[in-house]
């Protein structure tokens, strides 16, 4: 028999809640396969391109083959979503890593990586649409940012071992075994995944409402407060989810859908990724040997798990917005003081710690504001009609912008010099500020369906959920 706690305003159900939180946990296991596919080829790279003799393109499209997968993941996933369901969409995700990394790890030419590297990408791009998807339909309202900020959690996580074990391997040059390292949890995820229970409300969608019903009250405090939710999820399905009609008709729909493209294009041009694939040739260009490279990239990896706990457990406490606005502004910071250490030199050991510093706090930055939070508001400002095709097109407009930084960084760093590269950044950065205050909204404590209301009646985007009457 449960455990029961009365409030005065409602019955609170602890196990229920706990079994909520662990549900959140093992979707969001989606994020560590992630996490490790994106920090493990920061050390494969070198090793694999001497092997193959790979050049800077090459090289540059290792990186890339996955995000080209990931982009064909995000843009099929609203499809895929709707017909097998959240659940079983993450179980084809994880399926596509594992063979995806047993392929990677058996490699036997740079066509073949790419291709390998690209099913890994699907994978990812699958899981980076539903599993955001996933949690904002089974968490409570109050704790929707906490649970959603898990996956990216989860995600930095996966990146911090790739490193860890990248730095073990790298003195041997061991890079198959590092994809190897890889392999081996996806193949476990695979079967957790089959566990896990359906989301209530794409059983709604499907007219399973008895499912719906059983899965919603094991999930939330007793059948009262499940019949209420759903009620109002069936209220919302009365209009029947069609995206790309309602794109062309409502020019409030296409606001929140370029809302969320914006918010993944800020997320990528802040320059994330440029430090999980690359962490090591930045770290050569500040004049590190190769095993301080790793060692220095696994303590990266380290802090982008830790101030990922920010966004966790403050982002319901302390708002979105707050939070977006300090990580912009230590990344602008952070990137503008790396980008003049460049440009006079990293030659003594104070300057390599300096910039090295730059470095972290720009990840830890990131880690606590962008990274986890952007996820969470691009699914919480769709409307349900169009709640599929939103976040499958932001999620693409996250891959494709991945790719774009992904495929040309090594590049362009050759072409204007790193210091410039990472001007370039810390301007984008401070853009981001304004971009910021100009159009994002506060979603803290505000239900998916006011947001809703708000959007589709025309209230601007930055006071969805806070109308100025």
């Amino acid at each position: 028999m449960n455990e029961t706690v009365e409030s005065p305003h409602s019955t609170i159900d602890p196990t229920a809640r706990r079994r909520v939180l662990l549900v959140c946990i093992l979707a969001s296991l989606a994020g560590l396969m992630c996490g490790m596919d994106i920090g493990v080829i920061s050390g494969v790279l070198r090793p694999f391109g001497q092997q193959f003799h790979a050049t800077t393109v090459e090289l540059e499209w290792v990186v890339g083959g996955m995000l080209v997968g990931a982009t064909i993941g995000a843009l099929t996933g609203s499809k895929i979503t709707s017909c097998l369901g959240r659940k079983f969409t993450l179980t084809v995700a994880a399926a596509a890593f594992s063979i995806g990394a047993i392929g990677c790890a058996t490699s036997q030419s740079v066509a073949m990586m790419i291709a390998c590297r690209l099913i890994v990408g699907f994978g990812m791009g699958l899981s980076d649409f539903a599993t955001p998807l996933y949690l904002s339909e089974v968490s409570r309202t109050e704790q929707r940012g906490a649970m959603g900020s898990l996956y990216q959690l989860l995600k930095t996580m996966g990146i911090f071992l790739a490193f860890f074990s990248n730095s073990w391997f790298a003195p041997s040059g061991a890079w198959r075994s590092m994809m190897t390292v890889e392999a081996i949890p996806a193949v476990i995820f695979l079967l957790i995944f089959l566990f896990l229970p359906q989301s209530p409300r794409w059983l709604m969608i499907q007219g399973r409402k008895e499912e719906a019903l059983e899965t919603m009250t094991r999930l939330r405090d007793g059948p009262a407060q499940a019949h209420k939710e759903l009620a109002a999820i069936s209220e919302q399905l009365k209009t029947k989810e069609e995206g790309w009609k309602l794109f062309k008709t409502n020019g409030n729909y296409r606001r929140s859908v370029g809302l969320g493209m914006l918010l993944q294009i800020m997320q990528q041009f802040a320059g994330i990724n440029i430090i999980m694939y690359y962490a090591p040739r930045i770290l050569e260009a500040a004049h590190f040997g190769l095993s301080a490279q790793m060692w220095c990239t696994a303590l990266i990896g380290l802090v982008n798990v830790l101030m990922t706990f920010v966004a966790v457990g403050y982002s319901d406490k302390w708002g979105r917005k707050p939070i977006l606005y300090a990580g912009y502004g230590i990344m602008a910071a952070s990137m503008a003081i790396l980008a003049f250490l460049l440009s006079i030199g990293t030659t003594t050991l104070p300057q390599q710690l300096l910039a090295l510093a730059m470095i972290i706090i720009f990840v830890g930055g990131f880690a606590m504001s962008a990274g986890p939070l952007m996820w969470v508001i691009c699914a919480e400002i769709q409307p349900a009609e169009g709640r599929n095709l939103g976040i499958s097109i932001s999620t693409g407009t996250n891959m494709l912008s991945n790719l774009l930084i992904g495929t040309t960084f090594l590049s362009v760093m050759e072409a204007i010099g790193s210091a410039n590269t990472f001007w370039l950044f810390a301007i984008l950065n401070a853009v981001g500020v304004v971009l910021l205050y100009l159009f994002v909204p506060e979603t803290k404590d505000v239900p998916l369906d006011v947001i809703e209301k708000d959007l589709m009646s025309g209230v601007k985007l930055r006071d969805l959920g806070h109308r100025k009457d």
